[in-house]
Formats: structure tokens, C-alpha cells, sequence
């Protein structure tokens, strides 16, 4: 099984952090409200999930 990152948009603050982590640019902060991740470009590797302060993203498997 594949994983992917999900961020939880009611609690997302927008501080940039997984932005910063991700490694493949899967992750932007569009207009600065939360963040949002590009299931095409995330590979599932959790650095995110590791640098989000408000531990509001998570890892989810996908077919």
C-alpha cells in the first residue's frame, strides 16, 4: 500500500512548515489559508507529518 499526506484544513494555521520539509514540492499554502497537497507529487515519506507543529497532517494509504 501506497501513503499519502492529509492535512486537517480546519485546524491548518498556514505556517509553511511542511512546505519547507517536503522534499518533492508536493505541498503549498495557497493564499496563505492551509495547506494543500498534490497526491501526484507526494511519495508518502511523513516528513511533513514530522515538522508540522500543530500536528494536524497525517499519513492515509491509498490504493
Amino acid at each position: 500500500m501506497k501513503r499519502k499526506a492529509v492535512v486537517d484544513k480546519e485546524q491548518c494555521v498556514a505556517c509553511g512548515c511542511c512546505v519547507k520539509a517536503c522534499p518533492k514540492t508536493a505541498i503549498s499554502v495557497p493564499k496563505g489559508i492551509f495547506a494543500v497537497i498534490d497526491e501526484n507529487l507526494c511519495v508518502g515519506c511523513g516528513k511533513c507529518v514530522k515538522e508540522c507543529p500543530a500536528s494536524i497532517i497525517g499519513l492515509r494509504e491509498v490504493q
